[in-house]
């Protein structure tokens, strides 16, 4: 059986890859938080947003590097065996399979899920309900991807353009009304927040944009489906990011013209959504909201579906020779996605047990598993960061020495902000209560299990 996947996407589906699976429901949320950090200083909080984007877009530049270089199956997979060997390529990739993608997929089946009750007047985020449609949405989305590959593509290309329409909408219109009745002046004008506030104003507000910036790296595991990878691949993740980017910035202004800070602040995007274009406009924010949601599902599912053929075409971890098997009917790893579906069941099981459940069912485990990873993929990124400067160091001291290095601050401030913001505080908060709390702690033991049981099945390539 051949067991190579067709080349069936182009670039204009790398690039909705790369906006559609960064640009889920928290920007649209996320803004209010970084109002309330900086205490309603709208500069400040563009100064965020900038930060945040130069995190993800320092370290997009370096993959786009490696992803001019090479092609194999898996663009994360394949750029850490290039760079720091099999065995590292491989409990890489199995980290991401195993936890790193389903951990984000199984939260935004419930985002969806939750935001499809909300629009129908149901506020029951946590219940039965909530839970089977979550279940519902990832089975659906599993079978979108498994079984008509082609049409998810252009399903991901169809919601990246309608989840851009209320972005681009509220930026242009707010503006406009902002200009118009004096108050983006007035927020441009205001006081800026001296020394130590201005600080940790700026540091908890970046923390906040750091995590809806998360995401752009799984774009590149459809590398070997990519028509002319190690071209469009690096344009995708470039155009993408600066895309990104752009659309936060210019929402985040918009948002600020269109009402109050203080309403924002308040009440977030909806507040402004109502202000400019009354009920209906929050009724459509929530359907663009549920729209976004589902888009960002599917571009996780597509990840987590091909997770464990990546590893098997290299004829590693369990049972390589089935789960690297492709169907003939739909050109899909279907072995690969039916597992990646059971993971995604599980890990929404433990969402649903250690976040939503009124009692946490894991104790000491009982964590956000959504964001957490990140402390540990951007750890993984640094090596890889470093062996570049020494692999290419010597064709070009920008790109293989400059970026590189600069990828390194990046993700060690990445990895700094998600330990601060789900460890070091939560731990502060705890013992001022008599308690001991640590996720990063909990979530690093669970992090080395993983790594632990996936080194078991590798195999050790012959020389």
């Amino acid at each position: 059986m051949d067991n190579r996947l067709e080349k069936r996407y182009g670039l204009v589906t790398a690039i909705s890859m790369v906006i559609g699976i960064v640009i889920g429901s928290g920007v649209f949320f996320k803004a209010q938080s970084v109002l309330r950090h900086t205490g309603g200083n709208v500069p400040l909080g563009i100064m965020a947003w900038i930060i945040g984007g130069l995190v993800m877009i320092l370290c997009a530049l370096n993959f786009a590097n490696l992803g001019a270089r090479y092609e194999k199956v898996n663009g994360l997979v394949d750029y850490t065996e290039a760079t720091m060997g099999s065995r590292y390529a491989y409990l890489t990739g199995w980290f991401a399979t195993v936890l790193y993608y389903p951990s984000m997929t199984c939260a935004l089946a419930w985002l969806s899920a939750r935001y499809t009750l909300e629009l129908f007047g149901s506020m029951d985020s946590t219940g039965g309900l909530c839970l089977a449609l979550a279940g519902l949405y990832l089975a659906m989305s599993f079978a979108f991807n498994a079984l008509a590959p082609r049409l998810a593509g252009k399903f991901q290309v169809s919601t990246t353009f309608l989840k851009l329409i209320p972005l681009v909408l509220m930026a242009v219109v707010g503006l406009i009304v902002g200009l118009s009745n004096g108050t983006t002046v007035a927020e441009f004008t205001a006081p800026t927040p001296e020394g130590g506030e201005l600080i940790s104003g700026l540091f908890a507000a970046t923390v906040a944009t750091a995590f809806a910036y998360e995401g752009w790296i799984i774009a590149t595991t459809i590398n070997s489906e990519l028509k002319n990878a190690k071209r469009n691949l690096p344009i995708a993740l470039v155009i993408g990011c600066v895309v990104i980017i752009v659309v936060y910035i210019t929402y985040y202004i918009g948002l600020a013209g269109a009402a109050p800070v203080e309403q924002l602040m308040e009440r977030g995007a909806n507040a402004a959504f109502l202000s400019v274009f009354g009920k209906l406009g929050g009724t459509l924010l929530y359907v663009f909201v549920v729209i976004s949601c589902m888009g960002t599902l599917n571009g996780l599912m597509l990840a987590c579906e091909r997770g464990l053929y990546s590893l098997s075409v290299r004829e590693e971890g369990p049972a390589p020779q089935v789960f690297s098997e492709v169907s003939k009917s739909v050109n899909m790893p279907l072995n690969s996605a039916i597992v990646a579906l059971l993971i995604n069941s599980f890990w929404l099981f433990y969402f649903y047990g250690a976040v939503l459940h009124e009692t946490p069912l894991f104790g000491l485990f009982s964590f956000d598993l959504s964001e957490l990873p990140i402390i540990t993929i951007y750890a993984l990124y640094v090596p890889v960061f470093f062996k570049i400067i020494k692999l290419h160091g010597r064709e070009g001291a920008l790109k293989n020495v400059v970026l590189p290095l600069l990828g390194v601050l990046a993700s060690v401030f990445m990895i700094f902000a998600a330990v601060y913001a789900h460890g070091i505080a939560p731990y502060r908060a705890a013992a001022a209560e008599g308690k001991f709390s640590c996720p990063v702690l909990f979530y690093l033991i669970v992090f080395a299990v993983v790594l632990i049981v996936g080194n078991c099945f590798y195999k050790k390539k012959r020389p």
